[in-house]
């Protein structure tokens, strides 16, 4: 992996703690969650018109990762509805790599070496001490979807990992892709919470811009580096995300962070340098 590959990933995983973040100051994690993605849809419809198209042999897999990556919102608002997301997130974002490791490369044939190998447990192994560094009492039920989250995480990714090296214009393939997402999740949840929508949206004007475009940016930019590197060297790295998110709950939201969470910040942290020196 290049320098300029692994700084692109560590930007992207950047972005992803800090919307992240966003939807957990919020104190509405449903509804921001929401509002994130339709700001997701409301960056594509600006760029797509002045964007080349992606190749036609791209299509069925943006198609199919707007489908999947639908289900994923859905299983992310359940996961979030009675669970802490400092419960879930490690767990989500720790597993989807793994899986798509041990997938991708019987797949594809896109394979790792022993160093990017060890990289990723590292990554992930760091990101799931997070979790299990404060587990969170009778969540059983967010640990279920929590698992489900991931597996369609893995899913959405393999299918990208593809499908934008096909398409021959990265930033179109992600934006379409946003596009279709958000409105099909904005037209599933909107129904019986118009309502609650529109006055959290005005009480928290920036969550949807500012959201959407952290989003879009985080996704574009570990996909254009999909076609640049293995897809599950991407993948893991991009979960140093966890090391982000410590890091502004311990700066600016002021949280207390353990030495069981330093110890597996640390791991993803060797992952990362890891990941540069293989």
């Amino acid at each position: 992996m290049t320098p300029a590959v692994l700084l692109a990933v560590l930007g992207a995983a950047l972005l992803h703690a800090s919307w992240n973040t966003l939807l957990k100051r919020r104190g509405e994690p449903l509804l921001a969650t929401v509002l994130v993605v339709a700001g997701s849809a409301g960056v594509a419809i600006v760029l797509l018109p002045v964007l080349p198209a992606p190749a036609r042999d791209s299509w069925p897999f943006i198609a199919a990762s707007g489908a999947v990556q639908t289900i994923y919102y859905l299983l992310l608002i359940e996961t979030y509805r009675d669970g802490q997301v400092s419960h879930a997130y490690p767990l989500m974002r720790g597993c989807a790599p793994l899986l798509v490791a041990l997938i991708n490369g019987p797949l594809t044939g896109d394979r790792l070496s022993a160093g990017q190998w060890l990289a990723m447990l590292l990554i992930c192994g760091g990101v799931l001490g997070q979790w299990l560094a404060a587990p969170a009492a009778g969540a059983r039920r967010t640990t279920v979807f929590a698992l489900l989250t991931a597996g369609v995480i893995a899913t959405y990714t393999l299918i990208d990992g593809q499908g934008v090296r096909l398409s021959g214009a990265p930033a179109a393939y992600t934006l379409w892709i946003f596009l279709l997402t958000g409105s099909c999740v904005c037209a599933w949840t909107a129904r019986g919470r118009m309502r609650l929508l529109v006055s959290f949206a005005r009480e928290n004007p920036l969550v949807a811009p500012l959201g959407g475009l952290a989003s879009v940016g985080s996704y574009g930019i570990a996909l254009w580096a999909m076609t640049r590197a293995p897809v599950a060297a991407v993948a893991a790295l991009r979960e140093t995300s966890i090391l982000f998110a410590t890091a502004i709950a311990a700066f600016i939201l002021r949280e207390r962070i353990g030495r069981a969470r330093l110890a597996a910040v640390t791991l993803i942290a060797c992952g990362a340098v890891a990941m540069r020196l293989a």
